[in-house]
């Protein structure tokens, strides 16, 4: 890798982003609307980095992320992650995420019993929410309790996590109400 910078790549959901840094990508951005907006957002999350062209690494990186978000069941497996700074905890839930085939899902309580107990659900979907890597580190495809789509912090919301999740041919359990 180079020293960093960000890129932003087309995808079947818009324009998303990616940070990479000198040990592998330090983040992905969801579409915010516009290309404008992903680059705002990108420089208050990573400070002022370089727009540049990616590195091999990254652009394959993009790829994949592509692949992906136009239903090929690409698992991003192979994208190396820069996640110093980020807590063991959320690191550990991040590897479980990225275990999780393109297609399936698991719930928060899941990924909890496999870090210690399902009381972790909470501190799961924390975790999540602070996921600076979202496709590489599929945060859509984790579920609450009973298969609902639960969160999402990605702009557009549970909206854009079903999305990602129907483009991947995953079954979620979504009866709209007002408590969704």
């Amino acid at each position: 890798m180079t020293g960093p910078g960000f890129a932003i790549f087309d995808t079947a959901i818009g324009g998303c982003g990616v940070v990479w840094g000198d040990r592998g990508i330090r983040g992905v951005q969801l579409p915010m609307g516009s290309e404008h907006g992903t680059r705002v957002r990108i420089r208050q999350s990573h400070g002022e980095l370089t727009e540049a062209p990616p590195p091999a690494e990254v652009q394959n990186a993009i790829a994949g992320m592509v692949e992906l978000l136009s239903g090929k069941p690409n698992d991003l497996s192979e994208v190396v992650l820069d996640l110093d700074g980020v807590p063991p905890f959320n690191r550990g839930v991040y590897d479980i995420a990225r275990s999780i085939p393109p297609g399936k899902t698991l719930t928060y309580g899941d990924i909890a019993r496999r870090l210690g107990g399902v009381a972790l659900s909470r501190d799961v979907g924390q975790a999540l929410g602070r996921n600076p890597c979202p496709i590489v580190v599929p945060c859509h495809r984790v579920l609450a309790a009973g298969g609902k789509p639960g969160g999402f912090s990605g702009n557009g919301g549970v909206v854009t996590k079903l999305r990602m999740l129907a483009i991947e041919g995953a079954l979620v359990n979504h009866t709209p109400n007002l408590f969704d």
